[in-house]
């Protein structure tokens, strides 16, 4: 027998190692079938020439409904098992079609309305379909059963991101840590507890604090159950569903717009670096503070003669570029054209492109006020002057780090070649997931409740670990390999991904739920998942909030989440009755 035939056959054993049968009886009754024996012919006065099966016991066997009127359903364990394999891997390539498409969508239109609004929804779309249809099946008693399988899904999806794929992104994309910040493509330091991880970006702690943010509607919703009120419940579902909607409605627009404010904010911290680079200059020829702690002016003007060449009583664009050029600015990139025209903007308040003696005068006396500021400069100059300056370039320089300033190159997306295919195919991708996650969420939701009958397991266990592997396995995978480069900016966008895909679930998943519980009158009895949901979002929220730089040790933090989350759960539904 041809090894090929092995696998099939032992699937085939497996699945059919629960048969059904009747018993043959040698008795007769109007109510039973009757088969021949092969032999005897039928005589009314012999009684036993016929053979007869017994009916099935109806009362014996549980019977399930078959999805769709023509999808498989069964209940035995292993066949559950295997429905829920196999609906699982089509709700993953649902969620592969749908994120694919989505990239190529991106290529072609860039971000802002697509990459803040659509790419987001679609991410979230095989979760929000699940928990749909698991509370829009038959009565209300039976989605009210059914429902904690999208309860599961969406407690399960957002712990699952924050801790073990959280984890693991530190694990895979650990670099040692010098300065307090982690050095691309260098590992030599091992499983060092400090001395090696992740360091990432500003506005990765700024979509952490977002996500902590999007737990607000669950902390709604628990109100009636904290205040022991049972009359508020539905209408706290209504708020929670109408703060989830805006919250939602806000987030995508702040992902629309965001590109813009990062651009503006980068273009800050480039001009703030310029300055403390032509203040550092200055510096070195001359002392630019009085013993009063004050601005000299006659300093000040003087060094404004040896910039200007040409003794004309002004600083034009190429007397302005020639003093930028011989700057150096600490290996971070600039455009000298770039930063020419905002240093000319910024002193140039006449608008007449130059810079007169008195504009240059007002314009390094402003910044170095504001240097004082940032660098906790006392009134003393003396031996300070030269620190407090080195200190607020030292500043603009991390500053200008911590925005991802010197790693935009990576984010140029070259054109599509061919943009009428690519937009073709992209649309098909994205039709084709949507497609499948539609059809088979209902068969699958049906599996994972006739699995919980059949094994006793209640659903949200089933559904908590189970259906996150199918829905997020996709987009782990992708996070993981985007860690590995080990590379500042990768880990941010990283990082970045998980927080706005546990965004998306608090906000829209949730509303999607909500409006179920809403509609069809079910009530609302998860404190137990709530209190999860909570705990894993805000201790990671505070996490990311707080740290750019993340040592090997806190990825300790977020593995031991998960099987607390599911020891939590059990203790508080299953031990304490919360439930």
């Amino acid at each position: 027998m041809s090894s090929s035939y092995v696998p099939f056959l032992l699937l085939l054993l497996i699945l059919c190692g629960h048969a059904h049968g009747r018993f043959i009886s040698d008795t007769q009754s109007a109510s039973q079938d009757l088969i021949s024996d092969g032999v005897h012919h039928h005589l009314s006065h012999i009684p036993r020439s016929y053979l007869t099966l017994n009916p099935f016991s109806v009362d014996a066997e549980s019977t399930c409904d078959q999805t769709y009127g023509f999808l498989p359903c069964t209940t035995t364990v292993l066949g559950n098992l295997f429905l829920i394999l196999v609906y699982g891997y089509l709700m993953y390539l649902a969620a592969t079609y749908l994120s694919n498409g989505s990239e190529l969508l991106l290529e072609i239109l860039g971000p802002g309305i697509i990459g803040g609004l659509f790419l987001p929804i679609l991410g979230a779309l095989p979760d929000a379909m699940l928990i749909l249809v698991s509370g829009l099946s038959g009565t209300t008693e039976t989605a009210q059963s059914q429902v904690s399988v999208g309860m599961g899904l969406l407690a399960g999806s957002t712990v699952m991101l924050l801790t073990v794929i959280w984890g693991s992104c530190i694990l895979v994309g650990k670099c040692d840590i010098e300065n307090s910040i982690a050095i691309d493509n260098k590992d030599t330091k091992g499983l060092s507890l400090t001395g090696s991880g992740v360091s990432t970006d500003i506005w990765t702690s700024y979509a952490a604090r977002i996500m902590a943010i999007s737990v607000i509607p669950f902390l709604i919703v628990q109100l009636p159950q904290l205040l022991n009120s049972t009359s508020g419940r539905h209408l706290a579902v209504l708020i929670s569903l109408i703060v989830s909607v805006v919250l939602l409605v806000s987030y995508c627009l702040y992902q629309v717009f965001q590109p813009w404010i990062q651009r503006r904010k980068i273009a800050y911290a480039k001009h703030k670096h310029v300055i403390s680079g032509l203040l550092q200059h200055l510096t070195n020829q001359e002392r630019l503070l009085t013993v009063d702690g004050e601005p000299d002016e006659e300093i000040i003007k003087k060094l404004f003669k040896t910039i200007d060449q040409d003794s004309d009583g002004y600083l034009s664009f190429s007397e302005l570029r020639a003093l930028i050029v011989g700057i150096r600015f600490d290996e971070i990139e600039l455009d000298k054209n770039d930063a020419v025209n905002k240093v000319m903007k910024d002193f140039d308040t006449s608008h007449d492109s130059r810079i007169s003696v008195d504009e240059f005068w007002v314009g390094v006396s402003k910044w170095l006020k504001e240097a004082k500021r940032a660098g906790n400069a006392n009134s003393d100059p003396g031996h300070r002057t030269m620190k407090f300056l080195s200190d607020f370039h030292s500043r603009t320089k991390e500053e200008h780090a911590l925005l991802g300033a010197g790693d935009q190159s990576d984010e140029v997306v070259e054109g599509a070649e061919n943009p009428k295919w690519t937009s073709l195919k992209a649309g098909l991708m994205l039709l084709v997931g949507t497609l499948i996650a539609a059809a088979f969420a209902d068969p699958l939701v049906d599996a994972v409740d006739n699995f919980s009958d059949a094994t006793s397991i209640p659903t949200f266990f089933i559904s908590f670990i189970a259906l996150p592997l199918a829905t997020n396995s996709s987009e782990a995978v992708s996070a993981i390999i985007f860690a590995s480069r080990k590379k500042i900016r990768t880990a941010s966008l990283t990082f970045s991904e998980l927080y706005g895909a546990v965004t998306m679930n608090n906000i829209l998943c949730l509303s999607v739920f909500l409006a179920l519980v809403y509609i069809r009158g079910l009530s609302w009895d998860f404190s137990a998942e709530v209190l999860v949901i909570l705990i894993v979002c805000v201790v990671m929220g505070i996490l990311g909030s707080l740290r750019t730089n993340y040592p090997l040790w806190t990825c300790s933090i977020a593995f031991l989440l998960y099987p607390f989350s599911l020891a939590l759960v059990y203790v508080l539904d299953y031990v304490l009755g919360w439930s």
